[in-house]
């Protein structure tokens, strides 16, 4: 019997983000995102022609990282930071990627144009995250863990949670109650993929998807969040920006 059931990936042609603690100020969250300079939007056009958002991690001054399912396939993909867009004039995915299983969903783009960001984060190469405190950042709707994502203003924002468990090489997160919260309990919602997980500071996951055992997957409390873990793609990456 399968324990967990991934109903869907993050949908691309939103831009949803996560939702948060319901006892928990919004304006901290924002607050908390400014530490994430490096988080940018993912947007263009797919082959049906239809425009997506979703988010994405500048790792170096030419190359970003985000989720497989968010760009594959896409006719046009460009990367917006700072208030200004860039080409992403390549994109190489994982030869792993699955979409029914959110497995290898991890895509690296290429950027002609020097980005010229004060900094960009570290991968995490080590492979005890489970237990880890992390930071989860993406962009746009966002809402409680009571009441699902319920407000679009496309802000960036970021929060803590606990690694659970590792399954199929996600991270995967929960919202927590009482004593076992974190300060700024957040989870991942459609249009936060392709963002990052972080563990002391260093990029240890790509927003993926969103899951349940029962009932809808809907970012409240009950769901599930699965992040590509960068520790078994470390290699990958660094030969693809060769």
């Amino acid at each position: 019997m399968v324990r967990y059931l991934f109903i869907f990936l993050i949908l691309i042609g939103s831009s949803l983000a996560g939702t948060i603690d319901p006892g928990t100020p919004d304006n901290q969250y924002l607050e908390y995102a400014k530490e994430f300079s490096f988080m940018g939007k993912i947007g263009g056009k797919n082959q049906k022609g239809m425009t997506y958002f979703a988010s994405g991690v500048a790792i170096s001054s030419h190359r970003i990282l985000t989720a497989a399912h968010v760009v594959k396939d896409c006719n046009s993909c460009f990367f917006y930071i700072n208030n200004k867009e860039y080409c992403v004039y390549k994109v190489v995915y994982s030869k792993k990627h699955d979409t029914s299983f959110g497995v290898g969903d991890i895509a690296l783009g290429f950027i002609e144009e020097d980005l010229k960001l004060e900094s960009y984060p570290q991968l995490y190469t080590e492979f005890d995250e489970i237990g880890k405190l992390c930071s989860i950042s993406g962009f746009g709707m966002t809402g409680t863990f009571e009441t699902g994502p319920n407000i679009g203003d496309t802000k960036h924002r970021a929060g803590l949670n606990r690694i659970d468990y590792i399954e199929n090489e996600l991270l995967v997160c929960s919202p927590s109650k009482g004593k076992d919260k974190t300060k700024l309990e957040f989870l991942i919602a459609s249009g936060d993929s392709g963002g990052g997980l972080f563990i002391d500071g260093k990029l240890a996951g790509i927003n993926s998807c969103v899951f349940v055992s029962q009932g809808s997957p809907n970012s409240k409390y009950g769901t599930e969040s699965g992040h590509t873990r960068i520790s078994k793609y470390i290699d990958w990456i660094r030969e693809s920006s060769r």
